[in-house]
């Protein structure tokens, strides 16, 4: 920690924190985003308000970061951005952000550079560039997208401010020590912080320890909503210089989280002095602790968020999907009536000979439920025609059915503009349990990094959110509890092919999400000829996977943008 004198003023302090969605590549919507955010930081009365990472040009940008044109567009919109705050009388607030930057001719004009901006008074009074460069997950791709900076002290209205970026905070070593001799009165974090299970608990032990370390409150401020295959979900927190919780915002929400603190004046020697006296004191504010989500609210709400953003954000206005009157279909459809409004989802049935008639009741039901549209299309006698000009049996006759129906859902999409929602889960996705061009068609897939036993506990939970609700549980109980089958020929069952799902489930935690060998898997009572089959697997089914629709990751391994095999290898593991 570092070190205090006793004779340290203390004044304080009112920091907003703008928990926001910002859309990748809209600087426009972006900029009217932040003024708007501002304008009711002004309203309360606060001094310093903090923008999430990458707030100007949305995030992650992955290789648009090197598009020249948009590093101009987001520092021409910084530099207009200074005087607009200036001439909407909010000047005198200091305002942190991120944005998008260029270097300078040392630098290599060329590169790209994470920075936050600090804006006062009209001017863009200093930058600050992310110095620790991302090296895990969905940031794997970003090694040479920043450059390193030193760290930069502010002081405004007597508080010494450090800044520093998302990953900055994650980093042991020299880095935190240097920051925290040159001890700050504020350390203020700008993030864009993707949403994992659990990741929350993750996040407060650090703010917590970090603050501890460099002897001052920190303000964690993070972004919310969906881009692409990832999810923001804010979870913005303020701890005290001993890594209590003063505010926490709730996870999912957008907001501004407004927090009054006693801080340590004229702490450290600051880079930049924006305004020196203290404040005079002021009736404070109490903060708010927002509770924390439970796991499968936690989940939903992240799918809920994923989903809506990326339809949104891509300009449909409606999704569909295929209705099978199994679980994944119905877990699908019910979220996308959360996410969109029943009026925006298109539901269809598309019986073969082989469908029980249970299983069509079973997707009327769910339709009824739901209240969403609703249509059924008998495929057989298309089946039949295909069939009837090209001979096929067994297996390649089964997956003649799975196609004809991602068709039809493909076709409905060209007709009426829809987007097509697979309804995959993340255990038939590690096996290959699907068929190319058949139920893997789609233009995403909300389900894909969800396991098909939590496929069913989120839809007990979500029944059991209805009731609690007083509404009708969606999800009919006979999708919940019958045997999961494809249908696709007589007395089909998912366990002629797989291994139970609970027994399933376990061994590909092991071997996907904790990178696990067949010893790791036998070493958990499985037997080794049981973990050998869920490998080869696996690993046949890469080239599946590649092909499969993007889906909101949850976990903190999803396939396609934490675990990519090679296509071509020979190499396996020793069965």
């Amino acid at each position: 920690m570092a070190s205090q004198s006793s004779a340290t003023a203390i004044t304080q302090m009112r920091v907003a924190l703008a928990q926001i969605n910002p859309r990748l590549g809209d600087i426009p919507f972006n900029v009217d985003l932040v003024m708007e955010y501002a304008k009711k930081a002004q309203g309360m009365g606060a001094h310093l308000v903090l923008f999430p990472e990458m707030v100007i040009t949305g995030y992650p940008i992955e290789d648009l970061a090197h598009r020249q044109t948009l590093q101009e567009a987001s520092v021409r919109a910084i530099e207009a951005l200074a005087p607009s705050l200036q001439d909407a009388g909010m000047g005198e607030m200091a305002i942190v952000l991120g944005y998008l930057d260029h270097g300078s001719e040392a630098e290599g004009k060329s590169s790209a550079l994470n920075r936050a901006a600090i804006i006062h008074r009209g001017e863009v009074k200093a930058r600050y560039t992310k110095r620790h460069l991302p090296n895990y997950g969905v940031f794997d791709e970003y090694r040479n997208f920043t450059a390193g900076g030193s760290s930069l002290i502010f002081r405004h209205c007597g508080i010494d401010i450090a800044i520093a970026i998302c990953e900055d905070i994650w980093q042991e070593g020299e880095a935190m020590a240097e920051l925290a001799a040159r001890d700050p009165g504020l350390l203020a974090v700008i993030n864009g912080s993707p949403y994992e299970r659990n990741k929350d608990d993750q996040r407060l032990s650090l703010v917590s320890r970090r603050a501890l370390q460099i002897g001052a409150p920190l303000c964690y401020v993070n972004m919310t909503g969906g881009q692409d295959d990832l999810v923001f979900d804010g979870d913005s927190i303020v701890v005290d210089a001993a890594g209590r919780v003063l505010a926490r915002a709730p996870q999912f929400e957008d907001g501004l989280m407004v927090v009054d603190l006693d801080l340590r004046a004229n702490s450290s020697v600051p880079d930049l002095v924006l305004t020196d006296g203290p404040l005079p004191p002021y009736e404070k504010l109490v903060p708010g602790i927002a509770s924390r989500l439970e796991d499968e609210a936690e989940v939903w709400s992240a799918l809920v968020m994923g989903l809506r953003d990326y339809v949104a954000k891509n300009g449909f206005q409606s999704v569909i999907l295929g209705l099978s009157g199994g679980i994944d279909s119905a877990l699908v459809a019910t979220l996308a009536v959360d996410a969109l409004g029943a009026e925006h989802v298109y539901g269809v049935a598309l019986p073969s000979k082989y469908s029980s008639e249970h299983s069509l009741e079973d997707a009327k039901q769910l339709a009824i439920n739901l209240g969403l549209h609703f249509n059924v299309v008998a495929i057989q006698p298309m089946v039949d025609a295909f069939l009837g000009a090209v001979e096929m049996t067994g297996l390649a006759e089964e997956n003649v059915q799975a196609r004809v129906r991602g068709t039809t859902l493909m076709g409905f999409s060209n007709q009426h503009g829809h987007l097509v929602l697979a309804t995959g889960n993340k255990s038939e996705l590690a096996v290959g349990y699907s068929t190319l061009y058949g139920d893997a068609v789609g233009g995403f897939a909300p389900i894909k990094d969800i396991f098909k036993g939590d496929v069913w506990r989120l839809a007990k939970w979500r029944n059991r959110y209805a009731e609690s609700e007083g509404s009708t549980p969606p999800i009919p109980s006979n999708s919940i509890t019958k045997e999961p089958s494809a249908e696709l020929r007589p007395d089909q069952r998912d366990s002629d092919s797989l291994p139970p799902y609970p027994i399933l489930d376990q061994i590909l935690s092991i071997y996907i999400e904790a990178n696990g060998s067949i010893d790791a898997i036998t070493a958990a009572g499985f037997a080794k000829e049981l973990a050998g089959r869920v490998i080869t697997l696996v690993d046949r089914a890469e080239y599946k996977r590649r092909q499969y629709p993007p889906g909101t990751k949850v976990s903190n391994l999803a396939f396609g943008k934490d675990r990519r095999l090679p296509l071509t290898s020979a190499w396996r593991e020793q069965i």
